[in-house]
């Protein structure tokens, strides 16, 4: 079994092996941003990626200002890899699946 960052991770996991969608937990780490020597000054890792769709899954349950940041990111990601099929699942979405499929995703945030 996985070591999950959060609960909400755990429990979305769940879901997608109930309904057997295959996934895989922070598989990569996306490079955003290097300094002049190549060091890396930003990167990404998404929380799931769904290699039957090509999509990654990133979770954020998080407070507005880490949100915004986290929306920054994701738009930085676009224009480094624009190759790359990114779904972001905001606090709302978490706790429609939890409502829809009896998780208790919302208490999980």
């Amino acid at each position: 079994m996985e070591d999950f960052a959060h609960e909400s991770e755990a429990q979305v996991a769940g879901l997608l092996t109930g309904y057997g969608i295959r996934f895989e937990y922070e598989p990569t780490t996306f490079v955003l941003e290097t300094d002049s020597d190549g060091n890396v000054t930003e990167a990404f890792t998404p929380d799931f990626y769904l290699p039957d769709f090509g999509t990654y899954v990133e979770l954020t349950t998080m407070r507005q200002p880490l949100v915004t940041k986290k929306n920054r990111k994701l738009r930085r990601m676009a224009e480094v890899h624009p190759e790359v099929r990114v779904k972001l699942l905001y606090r709302r979405d978490i706790e429609a699946l939890g409502s829809k499929y009896g998780l208790g995703l919302a208490d999980a945030a």
